[in-house]
């Protein structure tokens, strides 16, 4: 496995494990507005709350993802033709410096 590939293996793992503490945290803030609830139901708000935060984070990420990568291929589309005008233009001005030269060159050589 090339080492970029598993830094972001790595960070992700990070960043999803930050994002269930943050969850954690929102569930326990939560349950601490509802006094009422005995410990268990305390436990079960939380546990489902937290599994709703991630399913949302989860599917959040997930339109994230996919959004990058048609972002990243119109990107390289657009990249690649801006590249193909580039060359195209640097040829062209190449070829006409070049004609130039040898229409002068030319006619300093019938003088």
């Amino acid at each position: 496995m090339p080492l970029d590939q598993a830094v972001n293996e790595i960070e992700g793992f990070l960043l999803w494990e930050a994002e269930k503490d943050r969850a954690r945290t929102r569930a326990q803030a939560f349950c601490a507005g509802l006094p009422w609830l005995t410990d268990t139901q305390r436990r079960e708000v939380e546990l489902r709350y937290c599994q709703d935060q991630r399913d949302a984070s989860r599917t959040y990420l997930e339109r994230i993802a996919t959004r990058s990568a048609a972002l990243r291929t119109e990107y390289e589309g657009v990249y690649r033709a801006l590249r193909r005008r580039l060359i195209t233009v640097f040829l062209s001005g190449t070829v006409a410096v070049a004609v130039l030269v040898t229409v002068v060159a030319a006619g300093l050589n019938a003088r």
